[in-house]
């Protein structure tokens, strides 16, 4: 079977297969392949079987189907699908069970689409790897001993071991776009605001954006247009029409390349493959120097771990979640069932971003990092008014080993160096993968994905 949504569509338009064997396929991946790979900490067998009979029941009928109609898909565990459990990777949030859809769940359920399960991730969307997740590691489903990426390693791991069609993940400084690359797949951070983050377990609010994850661009594409939109539940969203995609579109022309030092051999390799390639097919490459890489990774996590240690606040003990049995007074339970419900590195987040925000310290780091956010917005709008697109690697190597950087939280947090620009400015980026877990990714202007499907269509014809 095929992982193309649009083939096995065809197929049982054609008669040639059904919506129910095709999800029975999955299942038997999944039963095969995940207790190796613990990409999916829950499976939705009898309710995905369930909808998938009552496609092909409609199908049948000859009732006219909806757009993605037996499209199967998972979700990150930090995005709320109601009547199950939605644990952000995390013990503090252990035994928690949503009682409603996340907006983006909402708009496939009613076009159609099957959510078959729920994928591991880092705990709270913080992570790389996928190694800091309560519920152990994923491993990556064609590189043994490798990460498959993170902090939505589960998402892209069960997509690349033939799980689903599609994978639902969350980008905070390039959470869908690394493990995207890591499994040579195609992953989408849309523009802040394209798409609605009510169910999304926030990590910091004005960088997380929900994606899609898929082995095909137009999978992609199709599961984009659903989700995105305007959402009067979520206050950021912006009420500009989603335009559908048209191949007819003119790709891009005037490509920014931003390539910084240090990459290794085969990416820089794939790179300099890649930029000739495109100039020999007509296009106009500009390398550009950029000013800022040494300012993105510090900017990023003093902002980020900010606005975590104020939006994880909330996890007390109290109300829901993980409490502790041993506390005499409130303030016990507070600080046991903190200490004792958040992992490593979620509670070096916090006190990180506790820090930056003190009475002492504010100035000194969150209002400079705020300004250099601005800076990026600018500079970037500004690279974008004389180039169509900027062009970079998405991450500066292929997957490593696992255990490799777990120790050391510095090299862990320069792995994000490529990613975290496109969420520091609001920008769209779209990876794509180029071949042996190596990726590309795109940024264009606000709300300009459509140039970037373009793009991307462009880049799957040339003889890479």
């Amino acid at each position: 079977m095929t992982s193309s949504y649009f083939s096995l569509r065809e197929a049982v338009e054609q008669g040639r297969t059904t919506f129910t064997a095709a999800v029975e396929e999955f299942l038997s991946r999944i039963e095969e392949k995940n207790q190796r790979l613990n990409a999916l900490l829950e499976v939705y067998a009898e309710e995905a079987l369930y909808a998938a009979h009552y496609w092909d029941k409609q199908q049948l009928q000859g009732e006219k189907l909806p757009p993605l109609a037996g499209l199967v898909y998972v979700h990150k565990d930090n995005i709320a699908v109601a009547n199950h459990r939605l644990s952000a990777a995390s013990r503090i949030l252990e035994g928690y069970v949503s009682p409603f859809d996340a907006t983006a769940v909402e708009r496939l359920r009613a076009a159609g689409a099957i959510c078959i399960g729920r994928a591991n991730c880092d705990e709270f969307a913080m992570g790389s790897s996928n190694e800091n997740s309560a519920y152990g590691p994923v491993q990556h489903p064609t590189l043994e001993g490798h990460v498959p990426g993170g902090s939505s390693g589960g998402s892209a791991a069960a997509v690349a071991a033939g799980f689903c069609h599609v994978a639902l993940g969350s980008d905070t400084g390039g959470s869908i776009r690394q493990p995207a690359a890591f499994c040579n797949l195609y992953g989408l951070k849309p523009t802040y605001g394209r798409v609605s983050r009510y169910g999304l377990i926030a990590y910091a609010s004005s960088f997380d954006q929900i994606g899609p994850i898929s082995a095909t661009l137009e999978d992609l594409i199709a599961t984009y247009e659903v989700i995105a939109g305007f959402d009067p539940r979520d206050a950021t969203t912006t009420d500009l029409p989603v335009e559908p995609f048209k191949r007819e579109l003119p790709p891009p022309q005037r490509w920014a390349f931003l390539v910084p030092e240090g990459l290794h051999p085969e990416t820089l390799s794939a790179f300099e493959k890649l930029q000739n390639a495109l100039c020999q097919a007509g296009f106009h490459i500009t390398s550009i120097e950029f000013p800022y890489w040494d300012y993105l990774i510090p900017t990023y996590y003093i902002l980020t771990t900010a606005e975590a240690s104020s939006n994880l606040a909330r996890y007390d003990g109290v109300r829901y979640g993980y409490r502790t049995q041993i506390a005499s007074t409130m303030d016990q339970l507070y600080a046991r069932s903190r200490s004792e419900g958040f992992g490593r590195e979620v509670k070096r987040r916090i006190l990180l971003g506790t820090f930056v925000l003190s009475a002492g310290y504010y100035e000194a780091y969150y209002t400079q990092a705020q300004k250099v956010r601005r800076l990026l917005y600018d500079y970037t709008e500004s690279l974008l008014q004389e180039h169509e697109v900027i062009a970079m690697p998405t991450s500066a190597t292929p997957p490593f080993k696992l255990g490799e950087k777990v120790k050391d939280p510095i090299q862990m947090y320069l792995s994000d160096l490529l990613t975290v620009y496109a969420n520091l400015t609001g920008h769209p980026a779209l990876q794509i993968p180029l071949g042996n877990y190596i990726g590309l990714q795109l940024m264009g202007p606000l709300f300009t994905e459509n140039r970037l499907f373009a793009a991307g269509y462009v880049l799957a014809s040339l003889p890479l």
